[in-house]
């Protein structure tokens, strides 16, 4: 008679190959990155050690500093419109009305969609479709217009998971609370200023640090509609780690970008939890 595995020996058996598998594919290649960032490796070759060279190069490279800008400006305005639309849908959904459910599994399609498939696909609409309605030129074709078919692009597809989220806050909030509310005249916007949204800051504070991160790191759509282009124009920090690291002989340089990025990232997304609990404990 075979011997039953024990609770703690089954936990085991399911915990230490997915440990290994994270350290193999990420913590590794993150240490390893960290290493080369001392370097000036092309991506192959040789290489010697520099120092923190490629850290203090990062602060007079005028390409570097356009990308940080670019993203910051994206990544603002994204998260403005993405939480906007998706709190005003799910105020929508969470309301009585009829095939609400259904309703909710179709906002939420464009989120299982790869970013490189709706890129691909807004990009044909942006080349073709719209020129020919208006009779203008493309929108990725201008260093005006390209960075906001981007913004919508990215906000399109990150709606989904946003509206879900602020849709499972909206159903925390007691109906209670509501009739109290319209008994001293809370209603309309009133009621959603003094009622609803301080019950959902939390919900707010997640989709706020995890759309901001999100939009930071935008690499699947700037690849599939613009290539960092017109002019650079559109060039996220990601792209050109990516671009300039594994096809552009700078592996070390942009090990080091990566680095720096990955702290401003952290560093922000403290800070928005931070100023966010903050207000939570206020109210």
């Amino acid at each position: 008679m075979k011997k039953k595995l024990s609770r703690n020996q089954t936990f085991m058996l399911i915990t230490v190959p997915v440990l290994l598998l994270f350290f193999c594919f990420n913590t590794l290649p993150l240490i390893k990155g960290f290493m080369y960032s001392f370097t000036n490796f092309k991506g192959f070759g040789s290489y010697e050690m520099v120092g923190l060279r490629n850290y203090a190069d990062l602060f007079t490279d005028a390409r570097v500093g356009k990308s940080y800008l670019f993203t910051f400006k994206f990544a603002i305005l994204a998260t403005i419109v993405t939480n906007v639309i998706a709190l005003l849908l799910a105020l929508g959904l969470n309301a009585k009305i009829k095939a609400k459910s259904a309703l909710r599994g179709v906002y939420f399609v464009p989120r299982i969609l790869g970013g490189l498939v709706v890129g691909y696909i807004f990009g044909y609409i942006f080349t073709y479709i719209l020129p020919a309605i208006t009779g203008g030129s493309s929108m990725l074709s201008s260093t005006k217009t390209a960075w906001i078919a981007i913004v919508i692009v990215a906000a399109w597809q990150s709606i989904a998971q946003t509206t879900l989220i602020y849709i499972s806050g909206l159903q925390t909030v007691p109906e209670d609370v509501y009739e109290a509310g319209a008994i001293d005249g809370a209603t309309g916007w009133k009621s959603f200023k003094e009622l609803t949204f301080p019950l959902i800051i939390p919900f707010f504070s997640i989709n706020m640090v995890l759309s901001m991160k999100d939009f930071l790191m935008v690499f699947d759509q700037i690849m599939a509609l613009t290539k960092g282009g017109p002019a650079q124009s559109t060039e996220s920090i990601s792209y050109l780690i990516y671009n300039n690291g594994m096809g552009g002989g700078q592996f070390g340089f942009q090990s080091a970008n990566a680095v720096l990025f990955f702290v401003v990232i952290v560093a922000i997304s403290v800070f928005q939890l931070n100023f966010t609990g903050k207000k939570e404990e206020q109210l």
